[in-house]
């Protein structure tokens, strides 16, 4: 089954996060093998007030968070390990991480998400984040799905 554009009212659906931090605007495609979602980074975003506010750029972490986020609304859209509220996925490690470019206010990343490992109790992926056809991020992580009952 695969699936294509999902827009931000179903990612609310599928995913605990809120505003703001929430930072998946769409959802491009998702199917047994990967995701591919974007967001589109504003002026507005919290954390640009202090990181820094003569260069703002969006933080590493967050990026990291963006392709993690992007990752499991794909997973939950597919039903795999369930919809909705009935589980979370939380980081545990995140490996092979590199930034190769800042990432700027108005600047749109896409996320393009491969899924390594998928089970009733883990959550193993890699990701890139572009913006265009630059690379500005990658990384590995693994994620501990918990049960909300």
């Amino acid at each position: 089954m695969a699936v294509e554009i999902m827009e931000r009212n179903e990612i609310l659906e599928l995913l605990p996060h809120r505003e703001p931090f929430l930072f998946v605007n769409e959802i491009l495609r998702a199917d047994k093998d990967g995701i591919s979602a974007r967001y589109v980074f504003t002026e507005d975003e919290f954390f640009f007030r202090g990181h820094f506010p003569q260069y703002p750029v969006v933080p590493g972490v967050i990026l990291i968070e963006t392709m993690a986020q992007s990752g499991g609304a794909g997973l939950r859209k597919l039903g795999i390990l369930g919809t909705g509220g009935d589980a979370i996925f939380l980081l545990a490690s995140v490996d092979k991480v590199k930034f190769r470019r800042p990432v700027r206010p108005r600047e749109e990343v896409r996320s393009e998400i491969v899924n390594l490992r998928v089970s009733t109790s883990t959550i193993k992926q890699a990701g890139k984040a572009y913006v265009g056809d630059e690379l500005a991020a990658e990384a590995e992580w693994l994620c501990i799905v918990r049960r909300n009952n």
